[in-house]
């Protein structure tokens, strides 16, 4: 096991993202303090735990011993100051709104040892606003996780406009400690990177669902069984660098004018509205045609075995020429 920069750390706020934290901090071996306000949330989050354990058991992926390691790292607390104290760093998870959120720091930063982190999950706010007439505005900090983080690793790290750079690099460090990828923002920019690219292609997505050209499936099956294939192995970047002999520079030469094309015709009025999500829903139940946890179980087993495999199968690194 790793040497950890921050060996105690608070959860606070059990929903999805919160609870998928606890798995992410207790592997690495972080001493583990767990508060929701709602209580029944709260142990809702901790069997939750248990049983992602328990299927890793099932999956040989872990031993009992460390199983039980790793269950008894984690504590559950009956108040905000006893989850906050002695702590290194806090993952904050609350409701997605400004006002409470500002409300949270206030509390958390207040309660909180002076030289701990201070972070946040927000998928879409700026801490700038967060942070607003927190004292401690210097240590807090976002870092967003992908959905579940204890299965995706990639965390955007976004500062405001009061935290201090020793901050972003200290969570930075300690987020590849975790095994986490950090994507460091320069700016601000509303839905961070990933979401803004997801939006993107959802659009898309639904806008040719809607427009008639394909349906639900079609969709689907362009992205898993086509796109989605090399975006496992490489983002957008790295798979235009592979599709012509010269590389990046040639494609985008080669094919800019196409993608120009594209980009005019694409469609950015499409609105949601009842009847087109309930259609989208009708069309995605025939397709998956099993439960939402077992698509979710699915989901996480398959990504980790496409992890592991990028893990035992790295890219081989240029060979640097000999000097004669």
């Amino acid at each position: 096991m790793k040497k950890l920069s921050i060996k105690t750390v608070a959860v606070v706020g059990t929903g999805v993202i919160g609870r998928s934290w606890i798995p992410v901090f207790a592997r690495a071996g972080c001493t583990v303090r767990v508060f929701d306000p709602n209580p029944e949330m709260a142990l809702a989050a901790m069997e939750w735990f248990r049983n992602d354990l328990r299927s890793l058991r099932d999956q040989g992926k872990i031993k009992k011993k460390e199983a039980k390691a790793r269950f008894g790292r984690v504590t559950l607390t009956e108040t905000l100051e006893a989850a906050l104290k002695g702590v290194g760093y806090v993952q904050e998870s609350g409701p997605e709104r400004p006002d409470i959120k500002n409300a949270m720091y206030l509390e958390i930063d207040r309660a909180a040892p002076a030289k701990a982190i201070l972070g946040s999950s927000t998928s879409a706010l700026d801490m700038t606003i967060i942070a607003q007439g927190v004292p401690g505005a210097h240590r807090c900090i976002v870092a967003h996780p992908v959905n579940p983080p204890h299965v995706v690793p990639a965390v955007e790290i976004l500062g405001g406009a009061s935290t201090d750079k020793k901050v972003i690099a200290r969570t930075v460090t300690f987020m590849r400690e975790l095994g986490q990828t950090p994507v460091v923002m320069k700016k601000f920019v509303p839905g961070f990177v990933l979401n803004r690219m997801q939006a993107a292609l959802i659009r898309e997505a639904v806008d040719l669902v809607a427009s008639g050209v394909c349906d639900v499936e079609g969709v689907d099956a362009a992205i898993r069984d086509g796109l989605g294939l090399r975006w496992a192995l490489m983002g957008p970047f790295g798979v235009a660098n592979t599709n012509a002999d010269g590389g990046l520079r040639e494609y985008f030469t080669k094919y800019g004018g196409a993608y120009h094309a594209i980009w005019a015709d694409l469609n950015t009025a499409r609105q949601f509205d009842a009847e087109l999500i309930d259609r989208l829903g009708r069309e995605t139940d025939s397709m998956m045609n099993a439960t939402l946890e077992a698509q979710r179980q699915w989901r996480d087993r398959l990504v980790a075995g496409i992890r592991e495999l990028r893990a035992t199968t790295p890219l081989p690194a240029k060979r640097r020429k000999q000097k004669r």
